[in-house]
């Protein structure tokens, strides 16, 4: 169990907000229990499993996969009722048990069909087992409105006949009294009613001595009374008894059923725990998908390897604001462990402090985070914390002996698994003697091989990182052009606290600040001088870095266009050469249609005709035109000229002639009994059959 000081910590590294908005996901009572009681893990193992099962179930919520856990009612009260002699449930209770039941069944079905893709959440159903009996014996006794059934027991079945008997009795009965009265003019305008339970006549009120009953009540103008007739007052009576012995029989029968499925009690409270646990890691997938979280690598060593890293609750502010959050990148290792941020007040310093701690909280609590799955946490044992105003009232300490109190603590108990945290450290006192102190604590804890992020503005805290092994520098940048403060992090060089530039920005007198630098020590102005310097060509380096990124991204965009639009031309050859070859075989087919009807006509004509030569004559005309003839004739001559017939099996890549028109292609597709034939810049599609295999005759150079 990880060791937190102070008390609150949780608090002042904001991990109850990242906890409540954690609850606003839970749908069950029992996943709000484990919310509030949420642990952080010290052990790797714990951890990893705790972030392996968010994972998994942040893939399910993005893949759109229906999980079956749809049981959010609170049954504790059900369960320790299964537990205790003489225990009754209801038939309400009792559907919300076989529910639970039927859900569990469910649950593990899908983990039947995708076990393999979700093994550690998967794991959580371990010992977990579907008893079909529970859902069967409930079943079997109540509905699904949650009513006893009629066949739950022989003696109910007969008292459930005998009422409704009684009743159509008391219904023939009472219609007949009805009709009777309001003959004889005796019944108000609404003529019948119920009062407590039992059937009764709207009579006026001047007549209620002369109908025969029990006067039950009267209206609030006390000119009708509601009597039960005389007639049906026995059959009421009958009813009313048959009733209880129907309600003690289902009173027996509901104990006895709660004492059956109290057999079961143990693996109903599991259902109940193991739909609470997937309910949980829901609402921790949930979360993640909000604010963007992902799974680091861990490790079993302490350390801190962090990149493009956002401060959750920040990110889900400027998220909903359509604001850009600044990522955060840092390392702390064995080598360089304690980070201490130096810059402008206002920069983010504390921010970027407090983003560590709560990624820090989160990860080792099972929370996905913010931040590139390339990042790594370690494993620590205690964190401490030191943010804020520590000044107590009730020990009658001041903010600066409380913050010495603190101090104490950290160095007595800090080792090489503990994170630590400290906000304006030795603020509050004499600058020298604080600065002296602050310095003395820090040599303290880095001696203590302690990990841990420090903010200050003292000087000779900035230069202890050239001094004291294990610290490193870090800087908040700042624009002093545009007097802002621009919320990146920088490692490795400490950062100016621009004091003159932000009273310039203040409107102070010009005459003060130039007092100021006079009365400021040399050696520490010259120190300040050189790192706002250094700070703002680091600044611009940082511009033209994100300038020349920004002209990568460009060009690469600029390339994907280039290379889409070069496919998108290549397809709007490919369909026109298509298009040509689809009109070329439209025409093709029109010709065919057009010598069918044409040979028809060949055909009758040669029935009729005597002079059968000169329908010979004209059937050439039409069907293979002379002209065509003789222009084949004339191909065939020039194509023999120049080619001989190889004959064979055509292959890719012969010289192939067509029979018919004697043209000559190469071949460059062969589909069956069919192929691509390239004459000139074309491609066709023909028969193969066709075709036949050519070469180039030689040409006599000697003639």
């Amino acid at each position: 169990m990880m060791q937190l000081y102070p008390k609150n910590t949780i608090e002042a590294l904001e991990f109850d907000k990242v906890r409540e908005l954690l609850l606003q996901k839970c749908r069950t009572d029992a996943a709000r229990e484990m919310a509030n009681d949420i642990r952080f893990h010290t052990h790797i193992e714990n951890a990893q499993r705790e972030l392996l099962q968010t994972h998994e179930f942040k893939t399910i919520l993005l893949t759109g996969d229906y999980f079956p856990n749809d049981f959010t009612r609170n049954i504790s009260k059900e369960i320790k009722l299964l537990t205790i002699p003489g225990g009754v449930l209801s038939g309400e209770q009792l559907l919300s048990i076989q529910q639970l039941s039927i859900t569990i069944k469910d649950v593990l079905a899908w983990f039947k069909r995708n076990n393999e893709l979700f093994p550690t959440l998967y794991a959580i159903t371990n010992g977990i087992e579907y008893e079909k009996q529970i859902v069967a014996n409930i079943s079997a006794v109540v509905d699904e409105m949650g009513i006893v059934r009629d066949t739950a027991s022989k003696e109910l079945v007969g008292i459930r006949a005998d009422i409704n008997r009684v009743r159509n009795e008391v219904r023939r009965v009472f219609d007949g009294v009805v009709r009777k009265l309001n003959k004889q003019g005796y019944l108000a305008d609404i003529s019948e009613s119920f009062l407590n339970g039992r059937r009764t006549v709207a009579v006026l009120a001047e007549y209620k001595r002369i109908v025969k009953g029990i006067l039950l009540g009267e209206s609030d103008s006390q000119k009708t009374v509601f009597i039960e007739p005389a007639e049906t007052t026995q059959l009421n009576n009958e009813i009313f008894m048959l009733e209880r012995m129907e309600a003690r029989e289902v009173h027996r029968i509901l104990m006895q059923l709660t004492k059956d499925l109290s057999a079961f009690a143990p693996q109903i409270a599991a259902y109940y725990k193991l739909c609470g646990k997937f309910d949980f890691v829901r609402a921790k997938a949930l979360l993640a998908v909000d604010m963007n979280g992902n799974m680091p690598g861990l490790s079993k060593y302490p350390g801190i390897h962090l990149e493009k890293a956002y401060h959750p609750l920040l990110y889900l502010h400027n998220k909903q604001a359509h604001k850009e959050t600044i990522p955060l990148n840092l390392e702390l290792s064995r080598k360089e462990r304690i980070l201490i941020i130096s810059g402008p007040n206002a920069g983010g310093k504390t921010v970027s402090m407090k983003t560590i701690g709560l990624l820090q909280l989160m990860a080792q609590s099972g929370l996905l985070i913010p931040v590139s799955e390339k990042s790594v946490i370690g494993m620590f044992r205690r964190i401490m914390v030191q943010i804020g105003d520590t000044q107590s009232i009730e020990h009658e300490l001041s903010t600066y002996s409380a913050h010495l109190k603190h101090m104490k603590y950290f160095m007595e108990y800090a080792d090489g698994r503990t994170l630590f945290f400290i906000d304006e450290l030795g603020s509050g006192s004499d600058p020298n003697l604080g600065g002296a102190f602050a310095e003395a604590i820090v040599e303290e804890l880095a001696r203590k091989q302690a990990f841990g992020v420090i903010t200050t503005h003292y000087l000779n805290l900035k230069v202890m990182a050239g001094k004291v092994s294990g610290i490193i520098n870090g800087a908040m940048a700042f624009d002093e052009e545009k007097l802002e403060p621009l919320y990146r992090l920088s490692i490795g060089k400490p950062g100016s606290s621009y004091t003159f530039a932000i009273a310039q920005r203040s409107e102070l007198p010009e005459a003060v600040i130039a007092r100021a630098r006079k009365l400021t020590q040399r050696e520490h102005f010259k120190l300040d001088r050189m790192l706002h310097q250094a700070e703002q060509q680091t600044v611009k380096l940082s511009d033209k870095q994100a300038t020349l990124e920004n002209l990568l991204k460009e060009n690469e965009r600029l390339k994907l266009h280039f290379i889409e639009t070069t496919d998108k031309e290549k397809h709007r050859q490919n369909m026109e050469t298509l298009r040509l070859q689809n009109k070329i075989k439209k025409e093709e087919l029109e010709y065919l249609r057009d010598m069918e009807r044409k040979f028809k006509q060949i055909i009758q004509d040669w029935k009729k005709a005597e002079n059968k030569q000169e329908v010979i004559e004209a059937a050439e005309n039409v069907l293979f035109r002379k002209k065509q003839i003789n222009a084949n004739a004339a191909a065939a001559k020039k194509s023999n000229k120049l080619y001989a017939t190889v004959g064979g099996t055509p292959k890719v890549g012969d010289l192939i002639k067509n029979t018919v028109n004697h043209q000559v292609g190469t071949l460059e597709e062969i589909r069956d009994k069919k192929a691509i034939v390239r004459i000139g810049k074309m491609p066709f599609q023909v028969k193969l059959s066709e075709w036949v295999v050519v070469k180039k005759k030689k040409t006599d150079k000697t003639k």
